[in-house]
């Protein structure tokens, strides 16, 4: 049996002659403001998620979106550019984390909109300090790449002690390893804002 993207009937708002067209499953949940991160961030995940999320606000700037998480991270660079968006679109940005929520995917999970971030039961969420992978090369490259990364690492850090309202050091050695929470402790952190579907409201106002 093949493998791959299912599809599904869609039928073409306002236009009851046309038949129903057969669409991928996930070019029709992105209608309904549907974005997903299942994958690590490179650049190829980064960038469609960023332009899908700059095309929904163009085309409707009023209706929500909803962001489901379930990756490992990334690189860092591609996380920033998807948390960035978050910031950059007018409509609010639900989080929403299924599986795992991993270092940098940990860092968009908590960059969703105010009271809007959400881990689902037996969800895991990981967070750790910022790696290097951008430069292998002459010592002075290194040196440079490194102090990049000691900015970077300052930047989530701060940004971590915003939402956690912890001080800096305790969020600082907290990143010094991987650290594994629960929903619940995601929620005591500041990660997230509820655990499961509390609070969550849908467009057509179902909770």
């Amino acid at each position: 049996m093949p493998v791959g993207v299912p599809k599904i009937p869609y039928d073409i708002p306002d236009d009851e002659d046309e038949e129903a067209t057969w669409v991928d499953l996930y070019d029709r949940l992105y209608r309904e403001r549907a974005l997903f991160l299942f994958k690590d961030l490179s650049p190829e995940t980064a960038n469609h998620i960023v332009g899908l999320m700059i095309f929904l606000n163009i085309d409707d700037c009023n209706q929500e979106q909803f962001l489901f998480i379930n990756s490992t991270g990334g690189g860092v660079m591609h996380g920033l550019a998807v948390h960035n968006a978050i910031n950059f679109v007018l409509p609010d940005v639900h989080t929403l984390c299924l599986g795992v929520a991993a270092s940098m995917a940990a860092f968009i999970l908590a960059g969703g909109s105010q009271t809007k971030r959400i881990a689902f039961p037996n969800a895991r969420v990981m967070i750790h300090q910022p790696t290097s992978t951008f430069i292998q090369g002459y010592m002075e490259e290194v040196i440079t790449d490194t102090d990049l990364v000691l900015k970077l690492r300052e930047e989530i850090t701060n940004f971590f002690v915003q939402r956690s309202h912890k001080p800096f050091w305790m969020v600082f050695e907290d990143m010094e390893r991987d650290v594994f929470l629960s929903p619940e402790e995601a929620k005591a952190y500041g990660i997230v804002d509820s655990v499961g579907l509390e609070g969550l409201q849908w467009r057509d106002g179902r909770k």
